[in-house]
């Protein structure tokens, strides 16, 4: 009997390598590639799945970059008139890539241009013209992948207008974080004939927003950790639709992410002064020798070195640093700052460079290659995050043998265990998000940092970690075939 593949459509507003601005490109960069990569013993009937990435065509993906072929032209509805869409396509680490280009994707716009009309107006185009896409090349997919706000108005217009094409087709909106709900795009959908939902479940306020009518059309909503799929059942991070979310509780679960473990390889990071292992941490200090004297600091290694690597902003926690350094004013430390975000933030850690010259140092920038050396350097991560579906950073730095302390909130909570007193785990959490537990949490690991023998054990034990998409994949893999499953019984059930 010949074998079937499953055949999923996987939607992202960005992908590693074609474009990167956040912890997205990375998921979307991987994920599919780590499921074709699965081996499917477990389900005979199937060879492979057949995971096919689609994105907008930004101005910033580098054309020449990547052999590029023509697959379609067509037309997507408007209230003017039809706007002509058009698929490129190419091949990256085995996976199939489709690019979408059309007027409402500019060439010259960056990926987020932080204009809610012309952001929705992208990406709406974008999501409608990926479920055409797939009719016109008559590839039926058996899972429809959304990711976010960006993408979740695919899920309900699939919902809405009942397709035959997609009889088969399960949908899965995979929620990185909720409180980007794609606001102000009401006029958009309504150029595009997308009505707002009428039902009583949904707050009025939410039923024209793209999120939501994802929400309310997904047939699973995945978290992207198991804490985050639970605390948005919560007032504090249900952004409002809490509620309705609990009447979605059994579609609603949480996979973690994962990294490409051989590009964040401490064994063999290029990036850095001393590659080594869980086996050869004491090469590691060369690591932390190079890096202090690349920020200026005299080269003491025994002076605990903080790191934060993060965006600048208020859910990330860095407005805490302020004080927190205040409160451990009488311990040695340092710490490097690396990261962009909010102008405000960006002056007060300027601000704190002035006021400890010889402690803190800051570089307000993106730069992959600096984080490999800082988080290859630097003893411990500070993550004081509001809230962290998931987070990556606290995978890299564990992976490359920097304990975190961070708060004990979605994915962190999920990766990070505690070292309480006499017990040694991953790092150290702590509960509120205040200057105050933080200090405390930094106090802790301080005086663990002491005892080297105890701090190598920590270190090793994170980096022995799996962090891999591989694992990810798997869960992923068995929640589409047990949507494969409902549906044919669906099908098949009179």
């Amino acid at each position: 009997m010949p074998k079937t593949r499953l055949k999923v459509l996987f939607l992202a507003a960005e992908a590693e390598p074609f474009v990167k601005i956040g912890g997205l490109g990375d998921i979307a960069g991987s994920l599919p590639q780590a499921l074709r990569a699965l081996t499917l013993d477990e389900r005979p009937k199937f060879s492979d799945i057949d995971a096919r990435l689609i994105i907008p065509f930004h101005g910033a993906i580098q054309r020449q970059a990547y052999p590029l072929h023509n697959e379609a032209v067509f037309d997507i509805p408007y209230s003017s008139g039809p706007i002509q869409a058009e698929v490129l396509s190419t091949k990256v680490n085995g996976v199939p890539v489709y690019l979408i280009c059309g007027a409402p994707i500019p060439r010259d716009a960056p990926v987020y241009s932080g204009d809610k009309l012309e952001d929705g107006n992208k990406f709406t185009f974008f999501s409608l013209a990926a479920l055409e896409m797939a009719k016109v090349l008559n590839w039926q997919p058996n899972i429809i992948h959304a990711n976010d706000w960006h993408t979740a108005i695919a899920l309900y217009a699939l919902k809405i207008q009942n397709d035959p094409f997609y009889k088969n087709a399960s949908s899965i909106l995979s929620l990185h974080n909720l409180p980007f709900l794609g606001e102000g795009t009401e006029k958009v959908l309504e150029k595009y004939d997308i009505p707002p939902l009428e039902t009583p479940e949904m707050p009025t306020w939410a039923r024209h927003m793209p999120l939501p009518l994802g929400l309310w059309s997904a047939d699973s909503i995945v978290a992207v950790s198991p804490t985050y799929a639970q605390e948005i059942l919560t007032p504090e991070f249900g952004s409002g639709l809490e509620d309705f979310l609990k009447t979605r509780q059994d579609a609603i679960s949480g996979i973690l992410n994962g990294i490409n473990i051989d590009r964040w390889n401490p064994a063999r990071d290029p990036a850095l002064e001393a590659n080594f292992t869980k086996d050869t941490l004491e090469i590691r200090q060369d690591n932390k020798l190079s890096l202090l004297k690349e920020f200026g600091f005299t080269p003491d290694p025994t002076i605990p070195l903080f790191a934060m690597v993060t965006r600048l902003d208020h859910q990330k926690g860095v407005d805490l640093l302020p004080e927190t350094l205040q409160l451990l004013s009488d311990v040695p430390w340092r710490i490097i700052i690396l990261g962009t975000g909010l102008p405000k933030i960006e002056k007060t850690i300027h601000e704190l460079e002035d006021i400890y010259p010889n402690r803190v140092r800051m570089a307000i920038r993106f730069d992959d290659q600096l984080s490999r050396r800082i988080y290859a350097g630097a003893d411990m991560l500070l993550i004081p995050s509001r809230y962290e579906p998931c987070g990556l950073t606290q995978m890299f730095a564990m992976r490359y043998g920097c304990v975190p302390i961070a708060r004990a909130t979605g994915g962190l909570k999920d990766t990070i265990a505690d070292s309480d007193p006499g017990k040694c785990d991953t790092g150290f959490l702590f509960k509120q998000a205040n200057s105050s537990d933080l200090a405390n949490a930094v106090r802790r690991a301080l005086l663990v940092f002491n005892d080297r023998e105890t701090w190598r054990v920590i270190q090793r034990n994170g980096m022995a970690q799996d962090f891999s998409w591989e694992r990810s994949a798997k869960q992923y893999a068995q929640l589409y075939f047990s949507l494969y499953d409902r549906k044919r019984v669906t099908i098949i059930t009179p």
